[in-house]
């Protein structure tokens, strides 16, 4: 009988495959996302893609499931891989968000992005304001002051700016809510496109707009919330995205 690999030596083993597995997934979740294949298109062969990448049709498979699994494909036996339409895709998965941001020319992406970070983050400020007490608004004048400290150095405000937003998505407490937030988050920040330009007095204005949304939760109006956080979400966008690529 032959014993289980010992898992760190497994692990090991697989970690080269792995490695050209991602390469490949990368490559084609590109491929789709661009549009060199898109919805409906029928994917070469299992052996055309082999030769192609140079590995074995043992990866591809794998390759395929990921990207089905993802929702960019439906394998269908003895019919080959069919691009789905972007409505089918896994938009919050790393790779595919990514990807998606990475070739979004227009920014019609980081458009739809903010107006549904807008939304969640609204609900969850005015969820916030309902169960507000003195220990939260402690905290949220906390956050605040530690960004009025640092409106000279933009990546500490930014830093600071992206811990007050942590403690609205916390005293809110909707999981659910915060983790898609956090994701959409996670990948826009990473972008220069999302970074875009700040006007002329950008941290001051975004400075007063937390202001506004702290007010708003420490008073418990959690309609006044929900409207200060999603205009300061939108607006900020709107004074940080480039005139010249809007979408037409």
């Amino acid at each position: 009988m032959t014993l289980p690999a010992d898992p760190a030596t497994a692990a090991r083993a697989r970690t080269p495959i792995d490695r050209i597995g991602a390469t490949v997934l990368k490559e084609l979740v590109q491929s789709i996302v661009t549009g060199e294949f898109g919805p409906g298109d029928l994917l070469p062969p299992e052996s055309v893609i082999s030769v192609q990448f140079g590995v074995s049709r043992t990866v591809i498979r794998e390759t395929m499931k990921r990207l089905q699994e993802k929702g960019m494909v439906t394998v269908a036996q003895g019919r080959g891989t069919h691009v789905n339409p972007s409505t089918s895709w896994n938009v919050l998965d790393p790779l595919v968000l990514s990807t998606m941001i990475t070739n979004d020319s227009t920014l019609g992406v980081l458009d739809d992005l903010s107006v549904v970070r807008g939304a969640l983050e609204a609900a969850m400020a005015a969820a916030a304001a309902t169960t507000v007490d003195d220990e939260a608004r402690a905290r949220l004048r906390e956050d605040l002051a530690a960004m009025a400290e640092c409106v000279d150095d933009s990546a500490a405000f930014r830093e600071a700016d992206l811990r007050f937003h942590r403690s609205v998505m916390e005293l809110a407490d909707n999981a659910l809510a915060e983790n898609i937030a956090r994701v959409l988050i996670a990948h826009a920040v990473g972008s220069d496109r999302f970074t875009g330009v700040d006007p002329a007095h950008a941290f001051e204005l975004t400075l007063a707009e937390h202001e506004k949304i702290v007010e708003t939760i420490s008073a418990g109006d959690a309609e006044g919330a929900r409207i200060a956080m999603s205009a300061h979400i939108l607006g900020s966008w709107s004074r940080r995205r480039l005139p010249s690529e809007k979408r037409s």
